[in-house]
């Protein structure tokens, strides 16, 4: 799929991963929309062509979010590719770890997810085109001690994406994840130099990730037309 005047929602684009994704994709010629709880900053418009469409909601709000979501696909006609990215954390230890906390996690990373790709993949399905790619993350696929929720969230999305690959392949349609590895975030920044120091040991490449690195994958998973039902890791070579 070549991404230039193709539709392209990302979902959590106003910042980090997503928003590396969403600049990335507009540079390709794509006409991106970008998706958050609150109104992007004039900053982070400033990077996109001017009316650039900007959709808002909770994602782990169905009713909320649905309807946005189908209202967004009869005004542009078609969503081309999707980029389901938007996600929250809330680590603390399992035995420690309140149900609402465990499941508010899962609601948004998972749940949500399926909210935003159930409406866009019917559309897909009946136009016979389309390219789906889920964040998961290389604790999706081997656990993080005080991120149950976050890991059970990331798991499940691999498991979407492999059957949404196979209920879409016949009808054109590809589904793949990224299991992003440490990436320089916000989160990253906050801790001490000690603890980056240990981390960055423990990559054999001796490095944090960069978002824009995660864009590159998400853009081969697109351009690259027989690839599906995959999960790329993107770590470093830190789960080896």
């Amino acid at each position: 799929m070549d991404l230039k005047n193709k539709n392209v929602l990302v979902t959590g684009s106003t910042r980090g991963i997503g928003l590396a994704i969403a600049k990335r994709f507009s540079q390709l010629g794509a006409n991106v929309i970008l998706h958050g709880r609150s109104q992007p900053s004039e900053t982070v418009l400033a990077d996109f062509p001017e009316g650039t469409p900007v959709i808002l909601g909770d994602i782990a709000d169905a009713d909320t979010i649905q309807p946005v979501i189908q209202a967004l696909i009869e005004e542009v006609g078609q969503i081309d590719v999707l980029v389901n990215n938007a996600g929250i954390v809330k680590d603390t230890l399992a035995i420690r770890m309140s149900s609402a906390d465990f499941a508010q996690v899962v609601d948004t990373n998972l749940t949500g997810t399926f909210n935003v790709t159930q409406p866009v993949f019917k559309h897909m399905l009946k136009k016979r085109t389309g390219a789906i790619i889920n964040l998961s993350s290389i604790v999706g696929l081997h656990g993080n001690m005080g991120q149950a929720n976050y890991a059970a969230s990331k798991a499940g999305l691999i498991g979407l994406t492999k059957s949404l690959a196979k209920e879409g392949a016949s009808r054109g349609i590809r589904v793949n994840a990224i299991a992003p590895g440490m990436i320089d975030s916000d989160m990253t920044s906050q801790l001490s130099e000690k603890v980056q120091a240990n981390i960055k040991d423990a990559i054999p490449l001796k490095r944090l990730g960069n978002a824009d690195e995660i864009a590159q994958t998400a853009q081969f998973l697109i351009e690259n037309d027989y690839v599906t039902g995959e999960t790329i890791t993107v770590d470093g070579g830190l789960s080896l």
